[in-house]
């Protein structure tokens, strides 16, 4: 698969197989995103890869705290609000994600339910977590973001899917105990990796995409 394709080809995968990603083609992925570029080659990136039973014992306890409605406590606060454009869009997602699955936004369940496949990780195998010194700011906030496409876009062209969501870093007191993650690091965001269910109700599901008119602007050129 080249670039081209595999960047149009990735997208956020909702319902996950069981099947377990081979810890080989781990290794080729996140060996291939390490040549992510970093602002004066910092590479600011520690990443902890988690699977079978700490991964489990992870989602277990993302159930429980949401079903008993425990407070979230991200290292990396959500924003506080958003602009009209991403507003729209994102109301735009929902009603189109509701049409896929036979439902509306209006409806609590539908909330509900995308809510815990969220905190169960949409049953992924495998869930990359990438963090940062704490003492880092936005700037490497920026070069993660750049290691966390490019494992992405290593993940399809390996035929490997995948879905970027702060819902599974939530509760980082979780993830230090089980992953041992060193209290000077901030958990940044977790990326699950595995194969697409075809069963998934919103398998066949595509957001939509700004044009490139509305994204770009193009100054002498």
């Amino acid at each position: 698969m080249n670039v081209d394709d595999a960047l149009r080809a990735r997208r956020t995968v909702r319902a996950f197989l069981p099947r377990p990603v081979p810890g080989e083609a781990l290794e080729v992925i996140l060996g291939d995103a390490l040549h992510a570029p970093s602002w004066a080659n910092t590479q600011p990136w520690e990443i902890f890869v988690a699977a079978g039973e700490p991964l489990e014992r992870i989602r277990t306890i993302w159930a429980e705290r949401t079903e008993s409605k425990v407070s979230s406590d991200t290292d990396i606060p959500f924003p506080g609000a958003w602009p009209a454009g991403c507003k729209e869009r994102t109301k735009e997602l929902n009603v189109d994600r509701a049409k896929v699955t036979g439902t509306s936004p209006s409806d609590p369940a539908f909330h509900r339910d995308f809510l815990l496949a969220n905190r169960r990780f949409f049953g992924a195998p495998c869930v990359v977590y990438l963090c940062m010194d704490q003492m880092l700011g936005s700037w490497s906030m920026f070069d993660l973001g750049a290691i966390a496409q490019s494992i992405c876009v290593a993940a399809q062209g390996h035929g490997v899917d995948s879905a970027i969501a702060i819902n599974m870093v939530l509760w980082p007191d979780v993830l230090r105990d089980e992953l041992e993650i060193p209290r000077e690091l901030a958990v940044v965001i977790g990326i699950a990796l595995g194969y697409v269910d075809p069963a998934g109700p919103e398998d066949a599901f595509r957001a939509a995409r700004r044009p490139l008119g509305d994204a770009a602007r193009f100054i002498g050129v």
